[in-house]
């Protein structure tokens, strides 16, 4: 790294929003056909000719880049606590962005946004906002750090240089807009098994998810009960690349039950659109159930909300997304038959802020 550099990072102002949101079109233009975009560009990963290079993510995001709503929760210029954002400025100049989303009942932080200019000096741009987040976010008593990256660009070896461990990987799906949504009134719910999550049903949920996910995976995530028991309420639980980034109008959950009474096969969360963004699916399922019917109810009750804003028919419709990780293998294969395609493959790394110690026990006397 370049100690020589005159440049610091500080915390973003209102009066970067200019030259902040074009740092993020320069490093997520849209898509041609506007509706989703995969980090670096295009599909292809293309980009601007008169474009200067830039370092990113490689996050699949929506059309419209940083909005004033989106990154300073605005109006009235008040700067909530939910999103923190860092800028990296040298001579007078914008060259970097990090902006973090905080889980403030779960005392964790996603970074969902690392963008740099690349003038050959990128890289140290980037680690050094990495570095000063985390000095910021331990501060503030942040438990964990996550972050989602597509594999290219230094992103898995930078964040690992800043001590993050990658746990897991994931495959991000998108329906595009158009197609019909299967029939609500087609789909027997009661016969299938099909109800809304409940409350009470956060022990047995645990217990699905514990089923699906390897037990590494679970213990770095450490999802408490209290988490299942608001599954209805907050998306950020169970945890994805895309639930820190999608907004939405609201979240539903559903569960379809097990032949054993009392048990549960599967898990549906949904997001539901807000503005142009996607709506968002998760589907979680115990090894040989097949999720097909509840993928599909999950698709019905999205064309029940509108395929389409009614302020904006005609302009943009909202598309789908949704996560399959590489251990619940063949969902995806399951999501493809209902029309989704695999779009993206993001690594997902975590970093404990804390020291996990052994807890004291009674030992025989000797």
């Amino acid at each position: 790294m370049t100690a020589a550099r005159s440049g610091r990072v500080r915390p973003a102002r209102i009066t970067d929003l200019a030259a902040v949101g074009e740092l993020s079109r320069l490093s997520h233009p849209p898509q041609a056909d506007g509706h989703v975009r995969v980090g670096g560009g295009g599909r292809d990963g293309s980009r601007d000719a008169g474009d200067p290079p830039t370092r990113s993510l490689g996050l699949p995001v929506t059309a419209s880049h940083v909005s004033v709503f989106s990154l300073f929760r605005m109006p009235l210029g008040a700067f909530q606590p939910h999103d923190q954002v860092y800028v990296y400025e040298e001579d007078g100049r914008l060259a970097g962005l990090a902006r973090v989303e905080r889980d403030s009942s779960r005392d964790e932080w996603t970074v969902v946004e690392l963008d740099a200019i690349d003038h050959g000096d990128a890289g140290d741009i980037r680690f050094r906002l990495v570095q000063h987040l985390l000095r910021d976010g331990s501060r503030r008593g942040a438990a964990r750090f996550h972050v989602a990256c597509a594999d290219r660009g230094g992103n898995v070896e930078l964040f690992m240089q800043a001590g993050f461990a990658r746990y897991g990987e994931e495959t991000i799906l998108f329906r595009p807009p158009g197609p019909r949504f299967p029939a609500l009134r087609s789909i027997d719910t009661e016969a299938l098994g099909i109800r809304p999550a409940t409350a009470q049903d956060a022990l047995e949920l645990s217990r699905l998810y514990r089923g699906v996910t390897p037990a590494p995976v679970a213990r770095l995530e450490g999802y408490r009960l209290p988490d299942w028991e608001h599954l209805r309420d907050r998306s950020s639980v169970p945890r994805t690349s895309l639930t820190p980034i999608l907004r939405f109008a609201d979240v539903e959950a559903y569960v379809q039950e097990g032949e054993a009474p009392g048990g549960l096969a599967a898990m549906l969360q949904l997001g539901v659109a807000k503005e142009q963004q996607p709506h968002y699916m998760r589907v979680l399922a115990l090894p040989g159930h097949d999720p097909s019917a509840l993928i599909r109810y999950g698709l019905a009750l999205i064309g029940r909300h509108g395929g389409a804003s009614r302020a904006t028919e005609g302009r943009h419709q909202h598309g789908v997304m949704s996560c399959v990780r590489t251990y619940e293998s063949p969902i995806e294969r399951r999501f493809e038959e209902q029309g989704l395609e695999s779009i993206a493959t993001v690594s997902l790394l975590l970093k404990e802020a804390f020291v996990r110690v052994a807890e004291p026990s009674l030992v025989p006397a000797i």
